[in-house]
């Protein structure tokens, strides 16, 4: 996913690992050293992108959003997103570490989405983009 964040109206995107969840809420985890780390904790407003890798000859497929983002804090919340992101991306073995490091420390963010664009030529045949506000 390409998550995008702004502090001082300049925008900045990285790449990062993420999950979701039943709400369509998005799950990532990321060093609290990263410049998008710190920007979440002054801007919580994000966007992010998601598209399924294509050739020119593949049907476009993904999603962009908008939301309000959030470092995850509470020992439910961090539970739900280690249980989701050991189901789909690494192992909880892997998480833990990934949270022990000393110098890059990783924590988990959720963001709440706002909107979803949808873009779908494939399943969407009579409109490859479908909007929708939560």
């Amino acid at each position: 996913m390409q998550l995008a964040t702004a502090v001082d109206n300049q925008p900045w995107t990285s790449s990062v690992w993420f999950a979701a969840d039943k709400d369509l809420n998005i799950y990532w985890i990321s060093s609290t050293t990263r410049r998008h780390s710190n920007e979440v904790l002054k801007n919580k407003k994000v966007a992010a992108a998601i598209c399924l890798p294509q050739t020119p000859k593949d049907t476009p497929r993904g999603l962009q959003l908008q939301g309000t983002a959030e470092l995850l804090t509470d020992k439910k919340s961090i539970a739900k997103a280690i249980f989701l992101f050991a189901r789909r991306i690494f192992t909880k073995a892997q998480i833990k570490q990934f949270m022990k490091d000393k110098n890059h420390p990783h924590r988990f963010y959720k963001i709440t989405p706002t909107q979803f664009v949808l873009f779908d030529a494939l399943n969407f045949s009579d409109n490859s983009r479908q909007e929708y506000n939560l």
